[in-house]
């Protein structure tokens, strides 16, 4: 068994140049919402899940992002029902969240 039954790293990163980043979609908000929906639910810690903040995950175009490990799953979000939606749904169940899937194909 691994530590963590799951990780979700959200995209906190900022670009100074103009171009297209997570934080321009308020992230930091969305992480902290997340961590916070975790823990008050009771899945955070050893053998639950673990929220975590990320620089760049060079999925920009698709932003915001999180991905969910181990299953490898890409989401995007728009409020914070998406985001209760893939912590009771993907976190708490184990069910993907089909709308919320970043297509495999969009990157920077």
């Amino acid at each position: 068994m691994s530590y963590y039954k799951h990780h979700i790293f959200f995209c906190l990163n900022q670009r100074g140049n103009g171009e297209a980043c997570c934080a321009d979609h308020d992230a930091q908000a969305a992480f902290d919402h997340c961590k916070a929906r975790v823990k008050t639910l009771g899945l955070a810690g050893p053998g639950g899940v673990r929220v975590n903040k990320a620089g760049c995950l060079d999925r920009c175009a698709g932003g915001p992002v999180a991905v969910v490990y181990p299953e490898e799953t890409w989401y995007t979000y728009v409020d914070r029902a998406d985001l209760d939606e893939i912590v009771d749904s993907h976190l708490r169940e184990g069910r993907v969240v089909e709308r919320l899937v970043l297509p495999p194909n969009v990157g920077r």
